[in-house]
């Protein structure tokens, strides 16, 4: 793991950021604290309502299953689920047990799946059997010894009486595994401790404070800040839980009528895809006064569009490795909350390289990469972080996010790594290159653009061709280019190296 200086523990753990308690101990807190909160998933496939004991009884049980199947603390549990009561159940019980917990969002192929349990080698692998255009295939979980498919034998797992307590480990061991696209071609194993997503939990708690009313969970719990937000920030306040599995603008503004939701942010699409809807009313602003927005490029028309409604919108800028950057706070001057990043969280430290590059300190920091070379790389001996972004630090203290070093494109808060997708187009007889670039999109961020220069002979391939060329790749549909660019050839360094920031540029300035 990355080097963490002394002095920097030390730091962190009188100042309470880091504290001698782990997940499984917050949890258990929480849920004897509210046993009674509703627990609802509305889903036209797997609906469920019950209440936070009901759950917890069940992710006991399974605890309780897989400790007597050989799963001890430290072993990994990944878990490929949509926002379903059993992917709660999964969480909690690795929790309780001390276990490594991996989410993998619902939506990846098997290719990026085999990936991720090739490079954890998990204890236990839980998914469904059937989601939307994925079913489950056998042959992507050779080799993990404890195997629960919900659909079909999930229930086996489950022993006749629930695991008391909560296994003891150290706080600051691995908690969890969180897997993103990123520089590499294939997605990167980010590793975080209790301490790290403790701190994590307290600083989203805090910027949501004021955002008192129950909140409507549709972004991926697969995704580690959409666990979080949806299986342990209520827990810590005693809220409710309310689930959507399927992102469908209409329901979820018939949800927030019937149950006073409010839907609090995260990427802009969220946020705009109710606005945008025929059913959206006046009304349905009751149930949301405060709106950050992240995880996803934030144009600034989104934010004065928000608040000219009369909402508190403030954008926040993290990152799987690092979750809780930058952010504005509510009582921040408009412009800051509306066309900045924000500035650094409590705990937090940021400092600009000599080329613009965004480096990054704090508690909530990850441990490092499960690849060691990849740590090595990003992380420097003083506890550095260097995140591959561009920014501007302003005098007063403020960051505004200006490009990117890194090849990764945030679309509607996934990251989709351009090298990835560049090596599947590099398979296709026609293409000779193919660089790939974010192309600036108000619905969703950006979207995946591909850049191709085309073999003598051959034609553009057509956006259907490419389609079915990465279908048969199993790739994930989230990562398949919309938009195609032919070139002659590109912007170059004198080396020879595509200029891919000038690229991006040009696309930019072409829609």
């Amino acid at each position: 793991m990355r080097t963490i200086p002394e002095e920097l523990r030390r730091s962190y753990e009188r100042a309470g950021w880091w504290r001698p308690e782990t997940l499984g101990d917050l949890l258990g807190r929480g849920l004897a604290a509210a046993p009674e909160a509703e627990f609802r998933v509305h889903s036209q496939v797997r609906p469920w309502s019950g209440t936070l004991a009901e759950v917890e009884h069940t992710a006991r049980r399974l605890a309780a299953g897989l400790r007597a199947r050989g799963v001890r603390p430290g072993d990994a549990i990944a878990f490929q689920l949509p926002n379903w009561m059993e992917a709660a159940a999964t969480f909690w019980a690795a929790s309780f047990l001390g276990a490594v917990v991996v989410p993998i969002v619902h939506f990846y192929g098997d290719r990026e799946v085999a990936h991720i349990l090739g490079t954890v080698r998990p204890a236990v692998y839980i998914t469904a059997a059937r989601f939307g255009t994925r079913s489950f295939d056998p042959g992507v979980a050779v080799g993990v010894p404890v195997v629960g498919v919900v659909g079909r034998d999930f229930g086996a797992l489950l022993a006749d009486e629930p695991m008391r307590g909560t296994i003891p480990v150290d706080p600051a061991g691995a908690a969890l595994i969180a897997f993103t696209s990123g520089t590499t071609s294939a997605p990167k194993g980010v590793v975080h401790s209790h301490q790290t997503l403790g701190c994590e939990a307290r600083q989203l708690a805090e910027q949501n404070a004021l955002d008192t009313e129950d909140q409507l969970t549709a972004t991926p719990v697969g995704h580690f800040i959409g666990m979080l937000g949806a299986f342990l920030l209520p827990v810590l306040s005693g809220k409710a839980i309310h689930l959507l599995d399927v992102w469908e603008p209409g329901k979820a503004l018939a949800l927030m009528s019937e149950y006073g939701l409010s839907v609090g942010g995260g990427p802009p699409y969220f946020v705009t895809s109710l606005l945008d809807h025929p059913d959206f009313t006046p009304a349905h602003l009751d149930h949301v006064r405060y709106v950050g927005l992240g995880g996803s490029a934030v144009p600034a028309a989104v934010t004065r569009r928000l608040a000219d409604l009369g909402l508190i919108a403030f954008r926040a800028y993290g990152s799987t490795e690092h979750p809780s950057i930058t952010a504005s706070r509510y009582t921040a001057p408009e412009f800051e909350r509306l066309s900045t990043d924000g500035r650094p969280l409590p705990g937090v430290e940021i400092r600009l390289a000599d080329d613009g590059e965004i480096l990054s300190r704090g508690p909530d920091l990850c441990l490092g990469y499960t690849d060691d070379e990849l740590t090595e790389r990003v992380f420097d001996a003083e506890g550095w972080y260097h995140t591959g972004d561009i920014g501007v630090l302003h005098p007063d203290g403020h960051l505004t996010i200006t490009d990117r070093k890194a090849d990764v494109i945030i679309r509607g808060g996934e990251n989709v790594s351009a090298v990835e997708v560049e090596e599947v187009l590099a398979a296709m007889a026609a293409v000779a290159e193919a660089v790939v670039v974010a192309v600036p999109d108000a619905r969703l961020g950006e979207i995946v653009g591909a850049v191709l220069r085309i073999r003598p002979g051959h034609a553009l391939p057509s956006i259907e061709a490419v389609r079915g060329h990465f279908r048969e790749a199993g790739v994930a549909r989230q990562k398949w280019p919309e938009r195609l660019f032919e070139v002659a050839d590109y912007p170059r360094t004198p080396s020879g190296k595509v200029r891919k920031q000038l690229i991006r540029q040009q696309i930019a300035t072409s829609n």
